[in-house]
């Protein structure tokens, strides 16, 4: 599957990824975030991940691996 793009969609609060072979992939934002323990920091930093790098907070949704980039978000502090 070869990725076109992907976008922060403000309306449902999800990253839309589209595809070269016409398919949508949703990440409801929501439901990647739920169970997180982030700092208000940590929080921040994930909401612009979101709206300006759409396709790697997918990524780090999809690979399971968002507490640990938030971790090391909090660690900066």
């Amino acid at each position: 599957m070869n990725i076109i793009y992907a976008e922060y969609n403000m309306y449902h609060n999800s990253i839309d990824i589209h595809t070269s072979a016409g398919y949508m992939l949703r990440v409801d934002c929501g439901k990647a975030e739920e169970g997180l323990k982030t700092s208000p920091a940590s929080q921040c930093a994930l909401n612009t991940l979101a709206i300006d790098e759409p396709l790697e907070y997918a990524k780090l949704h999809l690979d399971g691996t968002m507490q640990m980039w938030v971790d090391a978000e909090d660690s900066f502090e």
